[in-house]
């Protein structure tokens, strides 16, 4: 039985145009892993729970370590903060998301320190009652 990828054509258009274009290696060297290819050894990675280093080269996804730098690589190039305004989206359209059920948290919403209540801070005054013993 043949094995799915783990990529599949679907999300892999919807991925690939939010990835940062490489630039071309003028001087040669070794060809780089595919970003579908290492796009796979992540999930791979994130599914199994394995540690980077222990990726098998022998899937195809290329070592951990290069997998591991591309997470760091689309990090810094905000790809997975597109990805899943992409992802939402697209499950929104197709109706696959009940937002009735939906619940915005600080991971969602950014929650901003030192920002001021909607209504202010009630001032606090001396109080003229007595204090209890």
């Amino acid at each position: 039985m043949a094995q799915q990828p783990l990529v599949s054509d679907d999300l892999w258009e919807a991925i690939e145009p939010l990835l940062p274009r490489r630039p071309l290696q003028p001087k040669g060297g070794r060809p780089w892993v595919s970003d579908r290819a290492a796009l796979g050894g992540i999930i791979s990675v994130l599914q199994t729970g394995i540690p980077w280093k222990r990726l098998p080269t022998e899937l195809g996804y290329g070592s951990g370590i290069t997998c591991w730098r591309r997470v760091r690589e689309w990090q810094a190039a905000g790809v997975w903060e597109r990805l899943d305004r992409v992802i939402l989206n697209w499950l929104g359209d197709e109706g696959a998301i009940d937002w009735e059920r939906a619940s915005p948290d600080s991971t969602s919403v950014r929650a901003k320190r030192g920002a001021r209540p909607p209504g202010g801070t009630p001032p606090i005054a001396a109080s003229s009652a007595r204090s209890t013993p």
